[in-house]
């Protein structure tokens, strides 16, 4: 259970990461086999609303992980987290280059909790 105070009003902050695989056949099996687990660890996590897995269908061997949470400090505890951490290590040397992560404002964002 989170700390975050409950109210009605829906807060939401979310993250994206794109990973590139560094060789579209080995990598790409291994990659996405970490970044698998690494969802569904992290959908278990307090204050995590969702996170998504979506390969491109235009650039193969890339990968998206979208992500929603309760608020900008459970967004902030999560990637300073050892799951995060164990994510990161698993990834090295299947990636291109290093995965591009960005933090949004959920102007217009539905969420089914």
């Amino acid at each position: 259970m989170s700390d975050e105070p409950v109210t009605d009003e829906v807060q939401l902050t979310m993250a994206t990461m794109v990973f590139d695989a560094a060789d579209a056949e080995r990598a790409e099996d291994e990659l996405l086999a970490v970044l698998s687990r690494y969802v569904v660890l992290t959908r278990m996590v307090d204050g995590c609303r969702n996170v998504d897995l979506c390969a491109s269908v235009t650039h193969q061997g890339r990968h998206l992980v979208v992500q929603k949470w309760v608020s900008p400090a459970a967004q902030r505890a999560h990637f300073d987290s050892p799951l995060m951490v164990d994510m990161a290590r698993q990834c090295v040397g299947l990636l291109r280059h290093p995965p591009d992560l960005d933090l949004w404002d959920a102007a217009s964002a539905h969420d089914l909790r």
